[in-house]
């Protein structure tokens, strides 16, 4: 998102909306690109990756007081960006997870029929001259 915020800052002169409208689809894209066990975070990494990139794309003045004043007045126009892409990335998230759940149960349902349909194995009983486990664990042997 800051080299798109750049690219906006220089081509476009710093157009908020134009910035929100590609934070969509990176979104989108964010969430599809996560690994399956990370999936969730996507939601949690795009509000984080819009106020990075609009730092370039804020109004501020000159020094650290500006710029800060530029990107919370940034933050607070650019909201409805931020909760759209917020949202699709958490939606997107959410079917992936689902899909993916969706599959493991899949692929654990032949293994659990099969372990219902074999008889299970009796253990063999104990012969009467072997030794018992307690007298070998003792050292002492039944006769």
């Amino acid at each position: 998102m800051l080299v798109l915020g750049c690219l906006d800052a220089l081509l476009l002169g710093g157009s908020p909306a134009v910035y929100g409208v590609l934070f969509l689809p990176v979104c989108v894209l964010t969430a599809f690109w996560m690994r399956p066990g990370d999936v969730l975070t996507a939601p949690v990494v795009a509000p984080l990756g819009f106020t990075v990139g609009l730092l370039p794309v804020a109004d501020g003045g000159s020094g650290v007081l500006g710029m800060l004043t530029g990107l919370v007045t940034g933050l607070a126009t650019q909201a409805l960006w931020l909760y759209g892409g917020t949202l699709l990335a958490g939606v997107v998230a959410l079917v992936r997870r689902g899909a993916a759940r969706g599959a493991a149960r899949g692929a654990a349902a032949p293994a659990r029929s099969r372990q219902r349909s074999r008889p299970a194995a009796s253990s063999p009983a104990p012969s009467p001259s072997a030794p018992s486990v307690s007298a070998r664990v003792r050292g002492r042997t039944r006769r």
